[in-house]
């Protein structure tokens, strides 16, 4: 559990090996509701190597002073990621 959002982490470690490396973290909202951009990789345990970047939005509660996390959408690859930044790009110049 983590106090503050600096705090706030996707890395996780399993066995000595870090499955899941974050690699960027952009805060969207901050407050008792933050959200959070994430930029990772994931260990493909079968090929030995990190997998090619993945993105996933995590929103985070403060409940009794410890962040935990609400909900996530994963964004599995960079061409999904460029089709969501496409389409709200237009949504916003249209807005």
């Amino acid at each position: 559990m983590a106090e503050t959002i600096e705090e706030i982490t996707i890395n996780f470690e399993e066995e000595g090996i870090l499955i899941v490396k974050e690699l960027a973290k952009e805060v969207l909202s901050r407050g008792a509701w933050t959200t959070i951009l994430f930029r990772y990789q994931q260990w493909d345990k079968a090929k030995e190597e990190y997998s090619p970047d993945r993105y996933t939005i995590r929103r985070y509660r403060k409940v009794k002073g410890n962040y935990s996390q609400q909900s996530k959408f994963n964004i599995s690859n960079r061409e999904q990621a460029e089709k969501i930044s496409a389409i709200l790009t237009t949504w916003i110049k249209t807005a």
